[in-house]
């Protein structure tokens, strides 16, 4: 069954509240006109950031079986995209989803921790099989804590060099990956910045991003499935890189000034039209 524009099979859960994961991965993909099809690893009433007792439903019984309905369907994806995962059974089902459609862009958002710390779901055993998921990526999209747990290094507690940030992304690739993107890197030139890495062509970018001092849930996954988008529609790799840093940017910005409470996430609803739009992207560098 192929389709028209592009398909994404997204494995990711869905959080009720709280504005991440597929709440924000599928309206984010609809607007830049991809069909995405969500495959829940799990269902939470919220995300897990601060909201109290979640009501959590695992779905890892369901992810093969529907797997299963899609091939007997004859249904192609463009790309399989994958997220938060909550067992090892999860990531072995993610495998057989990449050798169902070895032609889709398989790709990795390798969801283990944040500030220099793996979430409490996340087991030394979890950890390792992610590395098994990553070695069949062709994207990755780790942010540094989770890029530090991949390459078994400990948390950086001081800006990167240029240097060690081009050896890291280099190393990540090593691991499987073409591409790698590591989000939210403080370079020792004083910038945040997202990093990117095509192994094939050997290049090394970054797109620096305004501070806010705010953390919201959810923002690697609106970066991850916007940079997706872009690259599935045609956006070299930069471009894609951009697109995503500055549409998140504007959503940041633009929750920062309501003052809302950040536990809610992003004001995503009222941002979406941006994605919409044709925006001159130049401020992508050569890192």
């Amino acid at each position: 069954m192929k389709s028209q524009q592009a398909r994404v099979a997204a494995i990711h859960d869905l959080s009720g509240f709280g504005r991440c994961s597929l709440s924000v991965i599928l309206p984010a993909m609809s607007v830049m006109g991809i069909q995405v099809c969500p495959v829940p690893t799990a269902v939470l009433s919220t995300h897990t950031g601060g909201l109290g007792d979640v009501v959590f439903r695992d779905l890892t019984d369901y992810i093969l079986p529907a797997l299963e309905h899609y091939a007997a369907l004859s249904v192609e994806f463009d790309c399989i995209y994958s997220g938060f995962l909550g067992s090892s059974a999860q990531i072995g089902h993610c495998l057989e989803f990449f050798e169902q459609y070895p032609d889709a862009m398989a790709v990795v958002d390798p969801v283990m921790g944040d500030h220099g710390k793996p979430y409490r779901t996340y087991t030394p055993e979890l950890c390792a099989r992610m590395g098994e998921l990553v070695r069949a990526a062709d994207l990755i999209t780790p942010n540094l804590t989770e890029a530090a747990i991949l390459l078994g290094e400990e948390y950086p507690q001081a800006p990167l060099s240029h240097v060690m940030a081009k050896s890291w992304l280099v190393r990540l690739s090593a691991l499987g990956p073409r591409y790698v993107l590591i989000t939210g890197v403080e370079l020792a030139d004083g910038t945040v910045s997202n990093l990117g890495y095509d192994a094939q062509r050997g290049a090394f970018w970054r797109v620096a991003c305004d501070y806010v001092p705010v953390a919201y849930p959810g923002t690697g996954d609106i970066y991850a499935s916007v940079a997706v988008g872009a690259m599935l529609t045609g956006d070299s790799l930069p471009i894609a890189m951009e697109r995503a840093t500055r549409f998140l940017e504007y959503a940041i910005k633009t929750t920062y000034g309501y003052g809302t409470d950040p536990r809610y996430g992003v004001m995503l609803e009222r941002c979406l039209p941006w994605l919409t739009q044709q925006h001159s992207l130049k401020g992508y560098e050569t890192l």
